[in-house]
């Protein structure tokens, strides 16, 4: 049982840490080595000065909702990951941590909005960019598309997980 008690919380930090980098870095799109954005910066490298130049991104509502659910689904998984650790110490032996799990659900599900809309956006949310058909999706975005599915077995965990001690 504490098998699988620390395994069910390291993924939780493991999917927290991946859904942050996912959110705050800067590699949603991609063209080569030169050129990246993500949500919140287009950046580009000056081979003058072998620095990243980073500009703002033109605001739209696209990009603004998978800004949004980004951000909730961390807010969520941090919820979720306190909530756990509160309710390990004062939770009734048998009890389910249903809550938890409830919490890292709605962040699968955020997160999964976010990386749809913008999969399916993306000529909107980068309309002011060089053509699509040069970039390709960025690792930031493929990390979000991994901490979904680990996000909904993390929330199945915690729903069948029974306190024992």
């Amino acid at each position: 049982m504490s098998f699988l008690l620390m395994f069910v919380t390291l993924l939780h930090l493991v999917t927290l840490a991946m859904l942050f980098i996912a959110t705050m870095e800067k590699s949603w799109w991609s063209w080569g080595d030169i050129e990246n954005t993500d949500l919140w910066y287009k950046c580009m490298y000056d081979n003058a000065t072998e620095t990243w130049l980073c500009a703002s991104v033109s605001e739209n509502e696209w990009l603004q909702s998978v800004q949004a659910l980004m951000i909730l689904s961390v807010v969520l998984s941090s919820i979720s990951f306190m909530v756990f650790l509160g309710q390990l110490f004062t939770m009734s032996k048998g009890g389910l941590f249903y809550f938890t799990g409830l919490c890292q659900f709605f962040a699968g599900f955020a997160a999964f909005a976010a990386v749809l809309i913008y999969t399916f956006q993306r000529s909107e949310i980068l309309q002011d960019v060089r053509e699509l058909k040069m970039g390709r999706f960025g690792y930031c975005y493929i990390l979000a598309w991994v901490c979904v599915p680990l996000l909904l077995i993390s929330g199945a965990l915690y729903v069948h997980l029974r306190k024992r001690a």
